[in-house]
């Protein structure tokens, strides 16, 4: 069963439950379809590394991965069931990551450079943050990458970097829905 079919569902019988609920269906969906891929890929990056004996390193990943992607935004894929494929498959690998000193330093680098220029990326539809505080997330996201250059972890930097990759917009980059304050 599909993802958004599933929250769907759960989300017309907590309706259904409570009619008095201020949330509307789309919104209740909204969030458990959230919680359903968060849980999938959580359940699935943790089997899989329980397996291979890399759960320090598959929670490392994820956490890193998480803080960065909540502060600096990131490519939203159309599918939920697309996003826990490619993150599982991604966060999995990114577990398994051993580099050297310096390549550690470079990923850091690059996702620090990245993070610069792109960040936040799409969260204008995910967050009722102000654009006026964008600079001061981009700022922060920067902050936390360069964490990294202390801690010096291979995991962290590689999480860093994949995480710092999906800000980047390829087609064009601008925002369809331009800022109504700097219209005039």
């Amino acid at each position: 069963m599909k993802i958004e079919h599933a929250a769907l569902r759960m989300a017309q019988a907590i309706k259904k439950e409570v009619p008095e609920h201020p949330s509307s269906i789309a919104v209740l969906k909204h969030g458990i379809a959230i919680l359903l891929n968060m849980t999938g890929i959580v359940s699935a990056v943790l089997l899989i590394s329980w397996a291979a004996g890399t759960t320090a390193e598959a929670l490392t990943a994820m956490i890193s991965f998480a803080l960065l992607r909540q502060v600096s935004g990131g490519v939203h894929l159309k599918t939920g069931a697309a996003c826990i494929l490619l993150t599982t498959l991604l966060l999995t690998l990114i577990s398994w990551v051993h580099l050297p000193q310096i390549w550690t330093h470079g990923f850091t680098a690059g996702a620090f450079i990245l993070t610069a220029m792109y960040a936040p990326s799409r969260i204008e539809y995910q967050s009722r943050i102000p654009r006026t505080f964008y600079r001061t997330l981009t700022f922060i996201s920067c902050m936390l990458i360069m964490t990294n250059f202390v801690i010096q972890s291979d995991i962290i930097a590689a999480s860093f970097l994949v995480q710092a990759m999906t800000l980047i917009r390829l087609k064009g980059g601008e925002n369809p829905d331009p800022d109504p304050a700097q219209q005039s």
